[in-house]
């Protein structure tokens, strides 16, 4: 009896298949470009703010056709909004993330606080979006306030639970207010923006450093360590 040797089986290509495989490079191009142009739209918002955002000028610095950011966008809000939810997700990591490697209680709200305060002062010349854009929009209602002040709403959340986690802890005061608390620190912040991007004072952050300290003498339940 002869032996038929049997060859293996080749993978077809069925037009589906191909047409799924083109779909997927397709979108993860497209996820790219966007990436991009939103990165590119970002760097100018920083200087120029939000409202400083074109189509046009957007479109040069990515090197596209106003054409092509459009059809990834469709209008400038949407532009605006995609910008504010990149600058949460890089503040996120750069300032939340890395304070929960921190202890609970008071060495974590330090951590926050510290890694705020240095986003911050490294975004004095180019500008916090956070703060410009309260500026902006400030009494301006529609998709772009909501999202900025979502995102800063969300970020001052964060910061209050530290302060609560600290009481919790017996490291400040559980008798203070924890919101008040909070306000002061953001109260800091915007101080040493202000002072050192609009005012350009020398010292502003050992003068913010100072006033965190001062806070927590406050509210402690007993003298903070320096």
């Amino acid at each position: 009896m002869s032996t038929v040797t049997k060859l293996p089986k080749r993978k077809v290509n069925t037009p589906s298949s191909t047409a799924a495989g083109s779909d997927s490079r397709a979108m993860l191009k497209g996820q790219q470009t966007k990436a991009t142009i939103v990165d590119a739209a970002m760097g100018l918002a920083t200087h120029l703010g939000l409202e400083g955002l074109s189509i046009g000028v957007v479109a040069e610095m990515a090197h596209m056709s106003k054409s092509g950011v459009f059809a990834h966008f469709g209008s400038r809000e949407e532009l605006q909004i995609s910008v504010v939810r990149e600058y949460f997700n890089q503040f996120e990591q750069e300032v939340f993330y890395p304070a929960l490697a921190a202890p609970r209680g008071l060495p974590r709200l330090r951590a926050l606080f510290e890694q705020w305060m240095r986003l911050v002062a490294g975004d004095i010349q180019a500008g916090c979006i956070f703060i410009s854009g309260a500026v902006e929009f400030d009494d301006r209602p529609g998709p772009v306030r909501d999202a900025l002040a979502g995102s800063v709403k969300t970020w001052l959340t964060a910061v209050l639970r530290a302060v609560e986690q600290a009481q919790e802890m017996g490291h400040l005061s559980a008798k203070s207010d924890a919101h008040q608390i909070a306000f002061e620190l953001h109260g800091l912040i915007l101080a040493l923006h202000y002072e050192a991007r609009f005012l350009k004072n020398d010292n502003t952050i050992a003068r913010t450093k100072a006033g965190f300290d001062h806070v927590l003498e406050r509210y402690a339940t007993q003298p903070s360590s320096k």
